[in-house]
């Protein structure tokens, strides 16, 4: 079902929503009514928009949160945990044909008129993929921007860290700069938690790789994205604030990232780069569980694992 718009009166009878507004849940009760509150503000200037729920078949209360606070939305229940990738793939499948898709976690809250802003930008020549200015709760920069994966940067990381790697652009893959979040420019890819997308590079990318469960599912729409020609714009004027974005993982959240993280690289590059990544990232989870940390330990549990495994929560 269609939301109201958010400026002048209720959605004419028939009217074409412009939106497309893409929540991808599992077990999200904590996080979802602050979400779902924020999409006023998020979504002012938006003519009209639609609000699709794929729910990864929570055991919580998510689903009636959203039809309570959200009656018009429209509620897609997969029959159990398909991931990430597959929920956006469910929330698309069930939209109508609007002019672009905003892809949400349920732990983000938009700023007044965050949407408006990616939508202005997608309009730029070659621009598939907006994408906002992330905030944590207290307001400080989240580092959201990334450079393309490479050798070096793996290896640069592992024996710099990731911050002190980033700070130099052939060392490290995350963008650490605090200056180059004050202005609009191009990444390789930048955080999924808030990210909108053309319906033109929606049909001409395709589907969502759902093999990549959680994590680097967004690194291989954007690269993908970055083949067929189009261009991720960061946009500093749209602000988000991701509430889970500090990067504390649990040990098996660790080992899907970095498994995912050697797969996207592994499937477009050949047997020496992917071999040399590997040992890469195998040496930064190393030298990383010498100091006793249990998520290293994981990851390095993951790289060790057969290739075809795949990693369910």
């Amino acid at each position: 079902m269609t939301g109201p718009p958010l400026t002048g009166g209720p959605t004419s009878p028939g009217q074409m929503p412009r939106l497309t507004v893409a929540v991808v849940s599992w077990n999200s009760a904590r996080d979802i009514a602050g979400l779902l509150a924020s999409l006023a503000g998020g979504l002012m200037g938006v003519p009209s928009w639609e609000l699709i729920l794929a729910d990864n078949n929570s055991t919580d209360e998510t689903v009636n949160v959203v039809k309570k606070l959200a009656p018009n939305a429209t509620v897609v229940r997969l029959e159990r945990n398909l991931g990430y990738a597959a929920g956006i793939n469910a929330a698309i499948a069930a939209s109508a044909p609007t002019d672009a898709v905003l892809i949400l976690n349920p732990d983000v809250r938009l700023a007044q008129g965050c949407a408006a802003e990616l939508i202005d930008a997608l309009r730029q020549p070659r621009v598939g993929i907006t994408v906002p200015r992330l905030q944590d709760p207290a307001g400080h920069l989240q580092y959201s921007l990334r450079r393309e994966p490479t050798v070096l940067r793996a290896l640069g990381e592992a024996l710099l860290g990731g911050y002190r790697a980033g700070r130099v652009g052939v060392l490290g893959e995350v963008i650490v700069d605090a200056g180059s979040y004050r202005r609009p420019r191009a990444v390789a890819w930048a955080t999924g938690a808030v990210m909108m997308v053309s319906r033109h590079c929606l049909q001409t990318v395709g589907s969502w790789d759902e093999s990549y469960f959680l994590y680097s599912e967004e690194t291989d729409y954007a690269l993908r994205a970055r083949d067929c020609g189009f261009v991720v714009r960061y946009v500093p004027g749209a602000v988000a604030v991701h509430i889970g974005g500090k990067g504390d993982l649990s040990p098996r959240l660790r080992g899907i990232l970095i498994a995912n993280r050697v797969r996207i690289f592994a499937r477009r590059h050949g047997k020496v780069s992917r071999t040399a990544y590997w040992a890469a990232v195998m040496l930064n989870e190393s030298l990383r569980a010498l100091l006793g940390r249990r998520q290293n330990r994981a990851g390095i549990r993951a790289l060790l694992a057969p290739s075809g495994d795949r990693v369910r929560l």
